[in-house]
């Protein structure tokens, strides 16, 4: 079986090396072996990595990550893991999307403005209340 270097698998994975280290420090991928001191890696190791950056690149947690490719527990199926991690972040999702919504019409609506204060503005209509402090509300009926 080849192996390779960190440099080598980095480059092919499109990581760091620092991120294969820092992986391998919070126990997200196996310490690899060694050979004359160095790291090395087999090709198993590339597509772990990919699999790792895409969850990441998807907005997934590194506890998240782990849970999912974690294989400590042959017992649970790796979609059984799946359905129960899906089931968590589903919801996570939809509140991030109607966010992103609020913020696009915000934003959309924002490029007609013609408001010389903001006061004035619709936009400042949209925003959701501030609750007022003591403190601060008589600052503000001193202005």
């Amino acid at each position: 079986m080849e192996t390779m270097s960190i440099g080598e698998v980095a480059r092919r994975a499109g990581v760091r090396p620092s991120a294969i280290r820092y992986y391998e420090s919070i126990g997200l991928m196996p310490l690899p072996g060694r050979s004359s001191g160095r790291r090395v890696y087999d090709a198993n190791t590339i597509g772990t990595l990919q699999v790792i950056r895409s969850a990441r690149g998807l907005g997934f947690s590194v506890r998240e990550i782990r849970t999912h490719i974690d294989d400590s527990h042959p017992a649970v199926p790796i979609t059984e893991r799946w359905r129960l991690l899906a089931r968590r972040k589903l919801p996570e999702l939809e509140a991030l999307i109607g966010r992103a919504a609020k913020m696009k019409r915000l934003l959309e609506t924002g490029l007609t403005c013609d408001c010389v204060r903001i006061e004035d503005c619709i936009l400042y209509e949209c925003a959701p209340p501030v609750v007022l402090t003591r403190t601060r509300a008589l600052s503000l009926s001193r202005r």
